[in-house]
């Protein structure tokens, strides 16, 4: 390799105090592996997506794919698992619930994205008239209540468009963060 070809990709470094930490600069084919590697470098806000299937049970998914799209409607997105039984609830109903969960919510977090069929005898929640799913009472910062306005399959996810009917301020509390597989609060300890 001629000196050009090495000055032209400079060395990505971290130059955190304690000295660098080097990182790849070599380029390489984007895996699974790779890809959600890289994403868990992205931090995020956390919540749990909720709506009611057709048999009238709540389902309900840990998700962190979450994203403002319009000021005007109010409208978000998420993204669901394709197989999940979430998103047909979803699907089946026309209306879902965000709840973004508050730093003290790490436990309703693993739940929800656990995959255990009791989960929802295992927290509280409400669900009222006028909400599109379960409320998560004790877990949840902020609820918003959504309508499918769109859905887009892209992979092994579907992207959720809702247009935002009602929000409803629970606590106030900071928010849940993911980020480097781990959860951690917004607040400095």
């Amino acid at each position: 390799m001629s000196d050009a070809a090495t000055q032209s990709e400079p060395a990505l470094r971290d130059e955190r105090p304690g000295g660098p930490v080097g990182v790849s600069d070599r380029n390489a084919a984007a895996t699974p592996d790779g890809f959600r590697t890289m994403m868990s470098r992205f931090p995020t806000g956390v919540c749990v997506v909720t709506s009611v299937a057709a048999d009238g049970l709540p389902r309900g998914m840990t998700c962190s794919a979450v994203c403002s799209v319009s000021v005007d409607p109010p409208t978000l997105l998420v993204c669901l698992r394709a197989a999940s039984p979430t998103l047909a609830a979803v699907l089946t109903s026309g209306a879902f619930t965000v709840n973004l969960l508050h730093e003290g919510a790490q436990d309703v977090a693993e739940l929800f994205a656990s995959g255990n069929p009791d989960r929802f005898l295992m927290t509280p929640w409400e669900r009222t008239p006028g909400s599109a799913g379960p409320h998560l009472v004790q877990d949840a910062h902020t609820v918003a209540d959504c309508d499918v306005v769109l859905t887009q399959r892209m992979g092994d996810h579907v992207t959720v468009f809702g247009e935002t009917r009602r929000i409803t301020q629970r606590h106030v509390q900071e928010p849940l963060l993911y980020g480097l597989r781990q959860f951690r609060p917004w607040s400095r300890t």
